[in-house]
């Protein structure tokens, strides 16, 4: 047997879950932003079905998600040290392997140079040493909002991130592959080009498409006027048609209303996606951003091909503003 990630819709264990500890970073939209956290994690403890465990990153975020979720059954508030709450990227990705389960870390380069903050490089190790699993490293960056997983050795990723030259410069589709298939057991990659406008991960996967069920993809389709992301959205669409997974079965592709625009809090079009559901043991928990038909839509389409969960909507209004949504600051550990 060699190392292979589950699937995101495996069961789990526990859920890692990031809380905003750092007002020097939230600013005004700190309490909006905890606010919405604590929403998730009582979620994801609830009908979720999860072991929610919230990293927190300083004494004063310790307070605040102790006043909020201290008394909440099936939330644990664990102590720790980060930049900030994406723990999706400076977190483990956990695998199974011959010897049983291994967390895999890789190098952390604050997205390219963009943000690096303080700790951010020890996230993988904290949460590996709190879940009792032993940490792999790997020599080369690589974050797990850039790669996609339906359990069998098929991976999902975007060129524009993981080709980047501000990750691992001089890296080829072919080096990429290899390193995943030793890192991550990944037998075959499928390759998407362009991300969404404005994100600051350089074009991460799950914002783009993520694997539903075996051999299943879901991806958007532009909604309302003014969505930048329209040729980015069809590309996707019209690759992942032509595509087939690691057992060779054509891949069908759903696709799912975007949130449309969004305005950014610095102006312009904000990388906001119903993509960054989070797929708990007991449900699928989608982002939303502004009331309306788009979020609705979403959320039946997600409904259609997650009938064996409970899809809830939940607003992530305040968590954009720092870049990312739920996915992005959630870690799943298997069980």
């Amino acid at each position: 047997m060699t190392v292979l990630v589950p699937a995101e819709w495996a069961r789990h264990h526990a859920m890692w879950l990031g809380f905003p500890s750092h007002a020097e970073l939230w600013e005004e939209n700190l309490p909006a932003a905890q606010a919405e956290v604590a929403a998730l994690a009582r979620a994801l403890a609830g009908p979720g079905a999860e072991r929610v465990r919230l990293l927190t990153g300083s004494a004063a975020g310790e307070a605040d998600a102790r006043r909020l979720l201290g008394e909440v059954a099936g939330v644990e508030i664990v102590p720790g040290r980060f930049g900030d709450i994406w723990l999706r990227d400076t977190g483990p990705i956990f695998a199974k392997g011959p010897d049983g389960d291994t967390a895999r870390g890789f190098r952390f380069n604050g997205w390219g140079g963009s943000y690096e903050l303080e700790h951010d490089d020890e996230v993988a190790g904290q949460i590996a040493a709190a879940s009792s699993v032993p940490l792999t490293e790997h020599d080369f960056i690589l974050e797990g909002g850039a790669v996609d997983h339906d359990g069998i050795g098929t991976v999902l990723t975007t060129g524009q991130c993981v080709l980047n030259p501000n990750r691992n410069p001089g890296w080829t589709e072919a080096a990429a592959e290899a390193a995943f298939a030793q890192a991550l057991g990944a037998r075959k990659v499928l390759w998407l080009g362009e991300g969404l406008a404005n994100d600051h991960t350089d074009g991460h996967v799950d914002n783009l498409a993520r694997f539903v069920a075996p051999g299943v993809v879901v991806c958007p389709v532009a909604f309302g006027r003014g969505d930048v992301n329209v040729e980015a959205y069809d590309d996707a669409a019209r690759r992942l048609a032509g595509m087939t997974d690691a057992e060779g079965r054509p891949l069908q592709v759903v696709r799912v209303p975007s949130p449309g625009w969004i305005e950014s809090h610095e102006g312009g079009a904000a990388p906001a996606s119903h993509m960054n559901f989070i797929i708990a043991n007991g449900a699928v928990i989608m982002p939303t951003y502004k009331p309306g038909r788009a979020a609705d839509f979403a959320l039946e389409a997600l409904k259609s091909v997650f009938p064996d969960r409970e899809v809830i909507g939940l607003p992530s209004n305040a968590i954009l503003t720092g870049g990312g949504s739920f996915h992005c600051i959630t870690q799943q550990e298997p069980a």
